[in-house]
């Protein structure tokens, strides 16, 4: 019996991004879900599900920081990976500790968001009990 696909999120105002991000997850045999607002994420069943969370950092009304704090809080262990093209946000970041999460810089290269969250994925399945 085949394992389920992991189920990734995606956050992203850029619908471009996201379509693109979207493909690129399926491509790879993750589940996807796709979000354009942060509230969306959080409004919808989705969270419980996940097994990660990939945000842009510049989204309208809630933040990507913020989305990736609030996930964290409702859970702990979730491999959180962000995205910015806002560069100046980098300096800012930096500045207060990233806390756990990988950052990317648009545009990024596909291969290494993957490796990312192979990476992630399988370090979050080793701490699992039944991992």
């Amino acid at each position: 019996m085949m394992a389920a696909p992991f189920i990734i999120a995606v956050v992203d105002d850029d619908r471009r991004i996201l379509e693109s991000l979207g493909n690129l997850l399926e491509s790879a045999d993750y589940a996807v879900r796709l979000f354009s607002t942060a509230t969306a994420l959080l409004d919808s069943s989705c969270l419980a599900e996940i097994d990660c969370l990939i945000t842009d950092i510049g989204l309208p009304a809630m933040d990507g920081v913020e989305l990736a704090r609030l996930a964290q809080v409702a859970r702990p262990a979730l491999p959180t990976i962000l995205i910015t093209g806002q560069f100046d946000t980098l300096d800012r970041l930096s500045a207060v500790g990233l806390g756990p999460y990988r950052l990317f810089k648009k545009p990024f290269d596909g291969q290494q968001v993957l490796t990312a969250i192979s990476d992630v994925l399988h370090g979050a399945r080793l701490r699992t009990p039944e991992g």
